[in-house]
């Protein structure tokens, strides 16, 4: 049996070699054989108003730059999709085949032939909404530019964006949009609404050090309670950003929230990353209407830092130390999970979750063996995924505090600590935010692709 089994195994590898062989000597060209490839995973963030730094829309775009492609891709390194596909599946994953890859390595060695480029249509990109939803019912955007001085450090600033539209109405979803790729790092947006008899925040937009002030001194910094002191209607987590995240659009019926006719975008937690140089971001808000209201509104959880369960050990990682933490919690109810958003900083290392359930096998939720501070997403599972009551969710953490981390912000390393859930990204975090509906039968048969 044994000796059978080899037999197989040899003329499996000899099969396998043959095709390589095969595709190596036919002569590729990119209209027909690597524009798919690319215009499907590489285009969609290498635009000009793309993340990326560089445009991939074209032969002459991508010619130029195939050896450097060609790496990336045969590292794995690009398209950055950091979840592990063999785990879990979300929706947009990008991640090449090892089919994929070759061809392009075998296109650059081959010479970069263009083939009939007249045949190619130009790549449809999705990176905002509004390529879905049609154009936006509503831009809101920060009135002046937010000077960033080059002194290499982290600001984090919190802002209001006072607007006003000619009646109340239902919103389906806020859209953030960066002004500055490369320095707006993340932000969380909460959405105020003011009865039209109580209006007094019409103000221009202010922006302020959110180091400066506690919760309570910033609001009344931006005019945000009623003369009486009493304070407007809150909705929080409207719109949220990481690097690499795009604004989901879910099914007609999940999400979207009541806009009344004066209203104002509260953006807490406006991170700016460190800049070397004199910079300025204008950044801005689509606001998509609905045409009735949200029939089931959207929940969310942060397990671990500033979350509602706690990182074991406390979250410090001493020089030169590579170390395992973890956070979990027992659900009180049934759920219906729709994104995840695993976060952490610059020493993060590998990511896991999973949950239990009372009964049943355990169900993985998402894992990243290899962390990448500069690709963090909302991950959205293309069904809904149903937790029943009394399921354990754990998350697991590495943490490399050494000079093998490439991304460690010290030389030599110093003593990194979660500073009770400072996000100054020399400081570190761990938490998985879930955002789920309350459970109803039936939800886990409805796709959400």
């Amino acid at each position: 049996m044994a000796v059978s089994s080899n037999k197989y195994a040899v003329f499996l590898v000899c099969a396998i070699l043959l095709i390589s062989c095969s595709d190596t000597k036919k002569k590729l060209n990119f209209t027909d054989d690597i524009a798919p490839i690319i215009f499907e995973n590489c285009s969609p963030c290498h635009h000009k108003e793309g993340p990326a730094p560089f445009s991939m829309l074209s032969y002459h775009e991508v010619a130029k730059r195939a050896k450097t492609v060609a790496h990336v891709t045969s590292k794995g390194y690009m398209p950055p999709w950091p979840a592990d596909t063999a785990y879990s599946h979300f929706i947009g994953e990008k991640v090449l085949t090892q089919e994929e890859i070759q061809k392009i390595q075998n296109w650059y060695k081959q010479g970069r032939t263009p083939g009939d480029t007249s045949l190619l249509s130009a790549p449809t990109l999705y990176t905002a909404v509004s390529s879905k939803l049609g154009e936006p019912d509503l831009v809101v955007s920060m009135r002046e530019p937010f000077f960033i001085p080059g002194d290499n450090k982290d600001r984090f600033m919190i802002a209001k964006l006072p607007f006003e539209i000619p009646q109340d109405t239902n919103i389906r979803l806020i859209e953030f949009v960066p002004g500055n790729k490369q320095l707006v790092h993340h932000l969380n947006s909460h959405l105020i609404t003011y009865p039209k008899y109580k209006s007094n925040h019409m103000d221009r937009v202010q922006m302020i050090d959110g180091q400066e002030h506690s919760d309570s001194s910033a609001f009344y910094a931006l005019n945000i309670p009623y003369s009486d002191g009493s304070f407007p209607s809150l909705k929080p987590s409207v719109s949220n950003y990481l690097p690499g995240v795009e604004a989901m659009v879910y099914p007609e019926g999940i999400g979207g929230v009541y806009l009344t006719k004066q209203s104002a975008i509260l953006v807490k937690d406006f991170h700016y990353g460190p800049s070397a140089i004199d910079d300025w971001d204008q950044s801005h808000f689509n606001i998509y209407y609905a045409d009735k209201p949200s029939e089931r509104p959207i929940q969310e959880f942060i397990l671990g830092t500033q979350g509602i369960s706690p990182v074991n050990p406390p979250l410090v990682i001493a020089p030169n130390e590579v170390k395992y933490f973890d956070t979990e919690l027992r659900i009180a109810e049934d759920i219906s999970v729709l994104t995840l958003n695993p976060h952490m900083h610059l020493i993060g290392r590998e990511f896991k979750a999973y949950a239990i359930p009372p009964q049943g096998d355990t169900i993985p939720l998402i894992k990243i063996d290899d962390w990448n501070f500069r690709w963090q997403y909302f991950y959205t599972f293309k069904k809904i995924l149903h937790l029943p009551k009394g399921t354990l969710i754990r998350v697991e953490a590495l943490y490399d505090n050494t000079l093998n981390n490439m991304d460690n912000p010290y030389n030599p390393p110093q003593f990194i600590t979660g500073r009770d859930g400072s996000m100054k990204t020399t400081d570190e975090m761990l938490q998985l935010i879930i955002s789920y509906l309350p459970y109803r039968e039936g939800d886990e048969n409805i796709s959400l692709e």
